[in-house]
């Protein structure tokens, strides 16, 4: 049992035998019952909050709030009092403030715009020193840190609107409640291959000449310290069989391993044709580029005669239109393109405007019809809404016709760690880096 979670079972005991003692206080001084007025509605109606863990560890997970309508949560909301704080991780967030004030009157909302890790680490801190100021919280999950490290230790809770999660993959419930989904892409110069992608599996991409030289040039961020793209290959590991049949499918061969796992300090698993891949790609002459935008860039400077490939978020297409860059995504690349990783909305726990939060969640994740205007901002090419309801037309496929795979975050969680210490031991083996 961890730390917190042992914590959080005493405080839960302690309360307890303060209830049969007579006492009655709550914790959470934003949920104290108050004594109710003639025709009021007091903050003791709203729900009893709890600690996912402590219910079912994944979702959906649904309680009290999630029945409770738009409606029914402006009421509760207009009575916290005070401005709802959303800490969120895309600037693209700051656009749903005006018209969520304008939808509900008399409530305020202040977002503030972090870096991912800004975000959890400001989470944990408000926390531990019992100064909690945000009350929703916006953070993509590509590796299950989130779920399992502040989901799960009770830092933060999702909030599954009933009717809203009724429109949704259910799978894609698991880990928390999604806002939208996207996935990284490699890219490919289209005026090079005016006759469509020259890469239809992951093995082609590393593929060498005769000669010994490679066929392409490879741009990417340094894959061990990207959180989202290290799980990706994380997962080739997990799904090492479809690797192996991947290559077998292309070259039509058995894969050969070749990979030393003898220096490692943990078990390696022997023809794990995932790690076989890992081993590969890093001892390939790559040139890591921070910035995502400069990588599409390095594309649409190449020729047919010295071909380059990019691995970037899928995002990075709209330079195509607002540049005139010769770029287009590798669809379809076998045994899957990437994975469908997911931007999460949570409630913090123990948040001063619980009803106001998880408001705010629905209106920004579409309301109850999908029109509410809060997925306006984040509708774009390279991101897909994850509801039913809700039509991606700025996307020429589905994430699934693109080769898109649910990701299994329990897995790759348990996977990550290994993976990038192969990676990093390995890279720098190699001799194209300095």
């Amino acid at each position: 049992m961890k730390k917190r979670q042992l914590i959080a079972l005493l405080l839960t005991l302690a309360m307890v035998l303060s209830v049969l003692a007579g006492c009655g206080k709550s914790e959470k001084p934003a949920e104290t019952t108050q004594a109710a007025q003639p025709g009021e509605t007091t903050q003791a109606a709203q729900p009893q909050e709890t600690t996912p863990a402590a219910v079912e560890k994944y979702g959906p997970i649904y309680d009290e709030w999630s029945e409770m309508t738009d409606d029914e949560l402006y009421e509760l909301a207009k009575k916290e009092g005070g401005e709802i704080n959303i800490y969120a991780t895309s600037s693209k967030m700051l656009k749903a403030q005006e018209p969520f004030e304008e939808m509900f009157p008399g409530l305020k909302v202040n977002i503030l715009d972090m870096d991912q890790d800004e975000v959890l680490e400001k989470c944990r801190l408000e926390a531990d020193s019992n100064n909690i100021m945000g009350d929703v919280l916006q953070a993509k999950d590509v590796n299950g840190s989130v779920f399992f490290e502040f989901y799960e230790d009770g830092y933060c809770s999702a909030f599954y609107p009933k009717d809203i999660c009724e429109k949704i993959d259910p799978e894609l419930l698991r880990f928390g409640y999604p806002l939208y989904a996207s996935q990284s892409f490699w890219y490919y110069n289209t005026e090079a291959f005016p006759d469509g992608q020259p890469v239809h599996s992951w093995w082609e991409i590393i593929e060498k000449n005769e000669d010994g030289t490679q066929k392409y040039r490879l741009f990417t961020k340094e894959i061990g310290t990207e959180t989202a793209y290290l799980s990706l290959f994380a997962s080739f590991i997990v799904n090492a069989d479809q690797m192996e049949q991947s290559y077998k499918d292309t070259y039509g061969k058995d894969l050969e391993y070749t990979y030393d796992a003898s220096k490692f300090d943990f078990d390696v698993p022997a023809n794990n044709a995932g790690i076989e891949y890992l081993w590969r790609f890093s001892q390939m002459q790559m040139t890591f580029i921070g910035d995502g935008d400069e990588l599409v860039l390095a594309v649409h400077n190449s020729t047919a005669d010295d071909p380059a490939l990019a691995l970037a978020s899928g995002g990075k297409i709209g330079n195509r239109d607002e540049s005139g860059y010769n770029i287009a995504w590798l669809t379809n690349l076998t045994p899957y393109t990437g994975l469908e990783n997911c931007e999460y909305m949570y409630v913090v726990e123990g948040c001063a405007h619980p009803a106001g939060a998880r408001l705010f969640i629905r209106f920004i994740t579409g309301g109850a019809d999908g029109k509410s205007g809060g997925l306006k901002p984040f509708s774009k090419e390279g991101n897909w809404m994850v509801r039913s309801d809700v039509e991606c037309d700025w996307n020429p496929a589905t994430l699934e016709e693109c080769g898109a795979i649910e990701s299994n975050l329990e897995a790759i969680y348990n996977e990550f760690i290994h993976t990038q210490n192969m990676w990093t031991y390995w890279l720098y083996q190699n001799p194209n880096i300095k």
